[in-house]
């Protein structure tokens, strides 16, 4: 048996494992997968944890539904990043949708997470996925007017994702979705990393009428949360606009109407911090 850890910044987070499946450095990134005693499988992409089978639900589900519950009627939706399966999985459960794209930059994390991650990489299995391999941050700019809803499931500021946490790509974000549409992006602990919420927070209210941020409990992330943004030019984003039909709420263990209320209610700090992003 050995350990593996997560560590930056002065703070870190430790598993036990059992087997190291998968090794590989690829054009991008570092990519490992563990078995572990106590959490299933765990992805980490140069040395941070993106998913364990313990808790990739409450991330997955999250970012998935809520967004799209935020839209009346989605039929188009775009995944950028989010290699691993998880979202697709999730999106896959809701049959009124059409089309489902992922644009990923490193294929090699597809591949990896196909053979060794079943569970999540499922999401790749349904029929009206499209995979693109590319650039999200080009992807997006080339095409405008094309989605209803637009899922940002990157990784941290720093390696490959680093395009996605600038005004420039959320204005472009903007510009490739159509009349009445959502995005959602994977945007960071408070308690962590308080400086990119702030950021991320300050950009989608500037460009977007409505705005907001809510966030999801994941034990093994730092800190055990992680945030989203979630912006519209058509609706305020906080409540629903659709509702999961009842056979897909049945398949869920995390996101509800009343989770989904939740996530959007914050301790004083996290209130404050974001008082501040809308004062730009």
């Amino acid at each position: 048996m050995a350990w593996v850890s997560e560590v930056g910044g002065g703070y870190g987070t430790t598993i036990e494992t059992t087997a190291h499946l998968f090794s590989r450095k690829s054009r991008y990134q570092q990519i490992d997968i563990y078995e572990t005693v106590k959490l299933g499988k765990l992805l980490m992409l140069d040395g941070i944890i993106q998913l364990t089978g313990f808790d990739e639900f409450a991330y997955h589900e999250m970012m998935a539904h809520l967004p799209c519950c935020t839209h009346p009627a989605p039929e188009k939706v775009l995944v950028i990043g989010g290699g691993d399966g998880g979202v697709l999985r999730e999106l896959g459960k809701n049959k009124s949708l059409q089309e489902l794209h992922i644009c990923e930059i490193d294929e090699e994390v597809i591949g990896a997470c196909r053979k060794f991650l079943p569970e999540t990489a499922c999401g790749y299995d349904d029929p009206r996925v499209r995979v693109h391999i590319g650039d999200g941050s080009l992807f997006v700019r080339e095409n405008p007017a094309s989605f209803d809803v637009i899922i940002v499931d990157s990784t941290d500021p720093g390696g490959p994702g680093e395009p996605l946490f600038g005004e420039a790509f959320y204005r472009d974000l903007k510009g490739a979705l159509r009349p009445g549409g959502v995005i959602a992006s994977q945007s960071e602990s408070p308690f962590l990393l308080p400086d990119i919420v702030l950021r991320l927070n300050a950009i989608t209210n500037k460009i977007f009428k409505y705005a907001d941020y809510a966030v999801i409990q994941v034990p093994t992330y730092p800190t055990g949360q992680i945030g989203m943004c979630v912006a519209s030019d058509a609706r305020d984003v906080r409540p629903q606009a659709s509702e999961l039909p009842p056979e897909l709420q049945a398949t869920l263990r995390y996101y509800s109407p009343s989770a989904r209320e939740g996530a959007f209610h914050h301790p004083l700090f996290v209130d404050r911090l974001l008082q501040k992003a809308r004062r730009g």
